[in-house]
């Protein structure tokens, strides 16, 4: 069974129609890849599954959006915060928060009523050694997080994703703002977390999505300006095989 499922998903920002009828099983323990040229939904598809569209006035979901077969747009079936404590999100530019680097990893938990040092303590350090990033920072916790440079912040915005043990991580473009060095290892970190985790991603780099991803799904304006779902398969067949001419004149280089 999928971890999660789109039917005929529709999102409207008030009477702008921005995606139409999105249907696409995601699996679980892989790497989900968005492609697609700019403006054509990519983010706001990666939103409808966490419903952080909510957040902006006027925003509407028509269809449905199944996380482990409940619709996460029933009220009555699933809240937002548990929702959101279950579907995490990285995005592009680290948004570390303005305290230590021990804060920044169990405000979530704090947040979820988990109490006692000693289990914060060892939730900080797990969710750390996910990262790769214990060793660097074990003896200096009580510094800012803001001090860290800006590959390790983004894995700090990741190890703090994972310390509310999420189910799914969405990674919105959290490679673009890095430099090739930090680039390489949260794509290493991507492949090493998709063995426990669904892990969905919007990138821009198509070299990046044939690296770490298993599926592809290419998303594309229609002739009335919403974003499509134009193919979608495992990776290596989209780029070695579109079955659609956009997707490979997309992949290719010859248009977005």
């Amino acid at each position: 069974m999928a971890k999660i499922q789109t039917i005929e998903a529709n999102l409207y920002y008030d009477n702008f129609h921005a995606l139409r009828d999105i249907t696409m099983d995601i699996r679980d323990r892989a790497i989900t890849a968005i492609i697609g040229p700019s403006g054509c939904g990519k983010s706001s598809l990666l939103r409808i599954f966490n419903r952080m569209n909510d957040l902006i006035p006027g925003a509407k979901v028509k269809g449905e959006v199944l996380l482990d077969g409940k619709n996460v747009y029933d009220n009555s079936a699933m809240d937002v915060v548990s929702l959101r404590q279950k579907v995490g999100m990285v995005f592009q530019k680290p948004n570390v928060f303005p305290m230590s680097i021990y804060d920044n990893i169990v405000i979530g938990p704090r947040h979820h009523g988990i109490k006692g040092k000693k289990n914060l303590d060892e939730i900080a350090e797990k969710s750390l050694r996910q990262v790769a990033l214990w060793d660097e920072v074990k003896d200096s916790l009580k510094k800012p997080g803001l001090a860290l440079p800006a590959g390790a912040q983004q894995r700090l915005c990741i190890a703090r994703a994972l310390a509310v043990a999420p189910e799914v991580i969405l990674m919105d473009e959290s490679c673009s703002a890095l430099d090739p060095e930090s680039t390489m290892k949260i794509e290493e970190l991507m492949t090493e977390l998709a063995k426990t985790y669904a892990i969905i991603i919007v990138t821009h780099n198509m070299e990046q999505a044939l690296r770490v991803s298993d599926m592809a799904a290419f998303i594309m304006i229609d002739e009335n300006k919403a974003g499509g779902l134009v193919e979608y398969a495992p990776t290596t067949e989209v780029f070695a095989n579109p079955k659609d001419k956009r997707t490979e004149d997309y992949i290719t280089g010859r248009f977005g």
